[in-house]
């Protein structure tokens, strides 16, 4: 099932990390897209962040992460979404991911992650391909 309206993200800065330009830019970016944007700001916890998707029927949520707690972070989302019955949420992300955890995280459900030098036009491509359509990634 896909969506019908505007495509609505959450952009998020989990845990202690507090560089937040580029998850600044891919905001911009999903924006001008015509997408909804919620960004939730630094130091966000994986409970604040799922309840800001849920409570904004937000579509799909966007995790940057620098700080190299990416498993630790991307897995707490995943499993709040699932404890909350939010599944049909998509989780992407980007930041400093070795290519080694990539798969493991996609196997717990993240849909995406983007690692340096993605563009945000493939970002904005990937948010409009697989939200809007419900595709797998």
């Amino acid at each position: 099932m896909g969506v019908t309206g505007p495509i609505r993200v959450v952009v998020a800065k989990p845990g202690l990390d507090g560089h937040d330009r580029g998850a600044k830019v891919i905001a911009r970016a999903l924006r001008d897209a015509g997408m909804e944007v919620i960004y939730t700001g630094l130091h966000q916890t994986p409970e604040q962040i799922v309840d800001t998707a849920i409570q904004e029927d937000a579509d799909a949520i966007g995790l940057s992460i620098l700080s190299g707690a990416h498993n630790t972070l991307f897995a707490k989302v995943i499993a709040l979404l699932k404890e909350r019955e939010a599944e049909d949420i998509k989780v992407f992300g980007g930041g400093i991911i070795p290519e080694a955890d990539i798969p493991p995280l996609k196997e717990q459900g993240v849909a995406a992650i983007f690692t340096p030098g993605a563009t945000t036009a493939s970002i904005v491509d990937w948010v409009n391909t697989h939200v809007r359509q419900g595709a797998e990634a």
